[in-house]
């Protein structure tokens, strides 16, 4: 759901998913891009494009520490060799 919010509207879905930094960013990527977009059309899904990479980073890194803080607190899987 956040994929398609961060889609339809980026700054909101960057600020739902605890970006502020990229959500200010992404805004004045928005207004860059209205200007430079009326003549290279494809400028236009950059901000949403921003958004989607945001997003998705932010959830592969969440899972990342995840996965490490597991492997910390239970030790490395069976069979797994040094």
């Amino acid at each position: 759901m956040i994929y398609v919010l961060a889609a339809l509207l980026p700054p909101i879905g960057l600020l739902l998913n605890g970006q502020p930094f990229s959500a200010i960013f992404n805004v004045i990527l928005i207004v860059f891009c209205l200007v430079f977009g009326l003549i290279f059309h494809v400028l236009l899904l950059v901000p949403s494009a921003h958004a989607l990479l945001a997003v998705h980073m932010r959830r592969e890194d969440r899972r990342h520490r995840e996965v490490v803080e597991a492997i910390r607190q239970h030790g490395p899987p069976p069979g797994y060799q040094r």
